[in-house]
């Protein structure tokens, strides 16, 4: 059970830095508009794709999970 034990604090860990980021998101104003991100506005729809915001998460994410298994 130690095991499970340690991946549940992990995984709270990573939804409380989840949550900051969410709370954080509107005060950082490139957050979801670096380039490569594509929004596309045309009337009433709009479509928005965030490639490199995710891309960028992804990495951080990554490299925080593989400094923890270290």
């Amino acid at each position: 059970m130690p095991g499970l034990g340690r991946m549940l604090i992990i995984a709270g860990l990573v939804l409380v830095a989840i949550g900051l980021l969410i709370g954080l998101a509107p005060r950082l104003p490139w957050f979801g508009r670096l380039p490569g991100d594509i929004m596309i506005r045309r009337g009433q729809f709009s479509f928005f794709m965030p490639i490199t915001t995710c891309l960028l998460l992804s990495l951080v994410l990554s490299l925080v999970l593989w400094l923890l298994r270290r």
